[in-house]
């Protein structure tokens, strides 16, 4: 048990990943310049069994967290819960506009994919091609699952959201009356919550396969010419992460940004090296918590903003990687089709739901700026290549901004408990995590 307290403490854990994130990239650096096959498919299946792990959580998390989220809000009232939710979705409008305009400022200074000279394979070209784009079109008919339950054995988040909202509402209407379902419906979101603190604890190990599969697979010879766009997307997002939401909690939520990150480090800590604001979510939640946001409100906006709040693969990623592959394939691009990809960044996000959300939006922006399909298709095979590493700091930033908005939205109404704020709380879901439903008893 020693050894379990100590491996949960914030700074172990974290020099632990650091560590497994370094010799991941050696393992893998040696893979690729030695040939050596072997440690390539080793490092490869560690990485999908971690990634496995986190997956078959997702479906679950994220249907009783909407669900027990939108029940909660009973206690708040009919009234306040609307404003609630309105002013959270505006939130994540208005942040995601600001995170939209960096990412495109960046890309307009920088010019990334100017003069770059890179062929995507043949085959990888034709498989992308063959993936369903994005479009609203799309979007709106795959929102309706054909029956209750395909949604969730086709592993479909997005239509899983739908029918979640749509449970949630029905109990919250039904009252008393839907108790017994709401707190199954709890206890199997605390279950899950429990599994997913198992796999937390896994990290290093999956880290070191994830990562070493990046270098063994594609080493330096694809990465180099690419440095533009990974320099650009990591600048645009580190600029959200650190600067924009530290200034919102400083001067809108009137949270100290050390406080925040110290108390959301963990959080963003596995979102980067899980690359699943999903699988992230029991964290993001909790962290809130322990930010002083009522859990109740904590319970929704959380969950809510897990899929539909993207700042990184919604905004900054796609404004980025639009000009990356316009400049690339040397298409102008004029300011009515800027405008679309801010348009698309603020309101198409939801169509980042999902494990392949960043390609659905990366198709609708590219869409939105009428490229030609074959460019299309080329340019998201491209940028594919070294998606693992872009994804990290993309959903890091995700992650962080689902943690920041409820913060900023709690303080507005008055559910911000300052002396839960201010008090030490352990790393969620680390070392014994301390309940968000503790108030949470079964009432809807």
């Amino acid at each position: 048990m020693s050894f379990v307290r100590t491996y949960t403490k914030p700074k172990v854990f974290g020099v632990t990943v650091l560590a497994a994130l370094v010799l991941g990239a050696l393992a893998g650096f040696l893979a690729k310049s030695a040939g050596l096959t072997w440690l390539t498919t080793t490092l490869g299946r560690i990485g999908d069994v971690f990634t496995s792990l986190l997956q078959f959580t997702v479906i679950p998390l994220v249907f009783t967290a909407i669900v027990v989220g939108i029940t909660s809000l009973r206690r708040l009232g009919s009234n306040r819960a609307a404003r609630l939710g309105g002013k959270t979705l505006l939130w994540f409008a208005i942040t995601s506009l600001i995170a939209v305009l960096i990412g495109l400022a960046i890309a307009l200074v920088f010019k990334p994919g100017a003069g770059v000279q890179v062929e995507p394979s043949q085959a990888a070209v034709e498989r992308l091609a063959a993936r369903d784009p994005g479009s609203w079109g799309t979007l709106l008919e795959t929102l309706i699952p054909s029956n209750l339950f395909a949604a969730f054995t086709e592993g479909e988040v997005l239509q899983v959201v739908f029918v979640s909202v749509l449970v949630g509402f029905a109990a919250y209407a039904l009252g008393d009356r839907a108790a017994p379902f709401v707190n199954l419906t709890r206890s199997v979101f605390d279950l899950i919550q429990k599994i997913v603190g198992w796999i937390i604890l896994l990290a290093p190990i999956g880290v070191f396969g994830l990562i070493g599969t990046a270098f063994a697979t594609y080493g330096n010879s694809f990465v180099r010419p690419l440095f533009s766009l990974i320099a650009a997307v990591y600048g645009g997002s580190l600029l959200v992460l650190f600067v924009v939401y530290p200034v919102l909690l400083r001067f809108v939520g009137h949270v100290s940004p050390k406080a925040f990150f110290g108390k959301a480090w963990t959080a963003i800590q596995f979102a980067f090296v899980s690359r699943s604001s999903g699988a992230t979510l029991p964290l993001s939640r909790q962290t809130a918590a322990n930010l002083g946001v009522d859990p109740d409100y904590a319970s929704f906006a959380v969950p809510l903003g897990t899929t539909t709040k993207m700042d990184g693969c919604a905004a900054v990623y796609p404004a980025i990687a639009t000009v990356f592959i316009a400049n690339l394939f040397g298409v102008q691009l004029g300011v009515w089709q800027y405008v679309a990809i801010v348009a698309v960044a603020v309101f198409g996000a939801l169509a980042t739901a999902g494990t392949t959300g960043w390609f659905t939006m990366l198709t609708l922006t590219l869409g939105a700026v009428n490229m030609p399909p074959e460019v299309i298709a080329t340019g998201v095979a491209v940028v594919y290549a070294i998606d693992p590493i872009l994804d990290m700091v993309r959903t890091a930033t995700n992650v962080t901004g689902q943690i920041a908005v409820p913060v900023l939205v709690a303080r507005g109404e008055g559910l911000i408990d300052d002396e839960v704020l201010n008090s030490p709380s352990e790393p969620p879901l680390l070392n014994g995590p301390r309940e968000t439903g503790a108030r949470e008893v079964a009432r809807v």
